[in-house]
């Protein structure tokens, strides 16, 4: 299986703080929920330009919106938390709306971002609620012909044990496959492009657990099912495994509450937040100081060579330089409203 460091603890957290006592109880908010009764739907996504992969041809029937964004009501929940395994409550957390994209980004979406490819700006892709948490001057290939040679280079991409990458530099069969062997910078790059940003590991793992329902799988219903099995996530087995994730929505069964496809499986998501120990209580928080350009980032939901615990209610990590078969990322997008 591809090797993956489950998350540690120790640094130091920034863009934390104490939940208000107002939202101390579990469960999604009344005054968020008012906020949201109306709330239009964000412009639609630079990379969905009527092509393979970011038209109307995904999912399990190839007739969804492979641009389709579903939105997460905000509200409270405790984090790494889900009521049967890991019973935590030492880690509450408050997160307002967003929206969350349905997919994994797709091969075909990327390629519009690679087409139209620039550096983003100081400050782009940020969380409007989180100082810091937009581009920096992180290291990126300096134009188009070295972004694809970058993406092209069978060596820059970790795949050993016969797994392969999904890009191609011309479109080809994998345009609805989710975007592998790309790097951190990248994926935070393509969704400041594209008009969101990567999601928070509390926003997330809000969504991964159905909010206040804290589930064990994004798929659990009742929320203490431990219900597992290749007709819900695209995983690891004893069979012989894939060397490549799937179309993106090929795992009807295993959707989340909110209408999210592979949250557990196919490809680990990278998400905005070093890993570093989290605070114990936090609103609107991540985790984005940095001194070291090459620090771990927080991966969440396990991917097609991981086993399932990789899928359930915990975190790993990896260098953010690094490129993989394993990993992608999906993209986050605000609320006008939110706070």
């Amino acid at each position: 299986m591809l090797a993956l460091t489950l998350a540690g603890c120790g640094g130091h957290v920034t863009n934390e703080a104490p939940n208000p006592g107002a939202d101390s109880g579990l469960g999604e908010s009344g005054a968020d929920a008012d906020a949201i009764a109306d709330a239009p739907l964000p412009p639609r996504a630079l990379s969905c330009r009527g092509r393979p992969g970011a038209d109307s041809t995904c999912g399990l029937s190839g007739s969804d919106d492979c641009c389709a964004t579903d939105l997460v009501p905000g509200g409270t929940f405790y984090r790494f938390h889900d009521g049967v395994i890991v019973t935590t409550t030492q880690y509450p957390a408050t997160v307002s709306s967003f929206w969350l994209d349905r997919y994994e980004i797709t091969v075909g979406r990327f390629r519009s971002f690679v087409e139209n490819y620039r550096i983003p700006r100081e400050g782009d892709g940020k969380h409007p609620a989180i100082a810091g948490s937009g581009w920096r001057e992180w290291s990126m290939p300096a134009d188009e012909k070295a972004l694809r040679a970058a993406l092209a280079d069978p060596a820059a991409c970790d795949t050993g044990e016969g797994f392969t990458t999904t890009w191609t530099d011309a479109p080809g069969p994998n345009e609805h496959l989710p975007m592998t062997c790309v790097t951190w910078q990248e994926l935070f790059a393509f969704c400041a492009f594209d008009g969101g940003r990567l999601p928070t590991e509390a926003e997330w793992n809000y969504a991964g657990s159905g909010g206040a329902e804290q589930r064990v799988y994004p798929w659990s219903v009742p929320p203490t099912s431990q219900s597992v099995d290749e007709d819900r996530a695209v995983y690891f087995t004893e069979r012989p495994g894939y060397t490549q994730p799937l179309q993106v929505g090929s795992r009807p069964r295993g959707v989340g509450r909110w209408g999210h496809h592979d949250l557990g499986g196919n490809v680990a998501e990278w998400l905005l937040d070093l890993n570093r120990e989290p605070s114990t209580a936090c609103r609107n928080c991540a985790i984005v100081d940095t001194t070291d350009l090459e620090e771990a980032r927080i991966l969440r939901g396990g991917g097609f060579a991981h086993n399932d615990v990789f899928m359930m209610n915990m975190k790993s990590a990896a260098r953010s330089p690094m490129r993989t078969p394993g990993l992608g990322a999906r993209c986050a997008r605000d609320l006008s409203s939110s706070p």
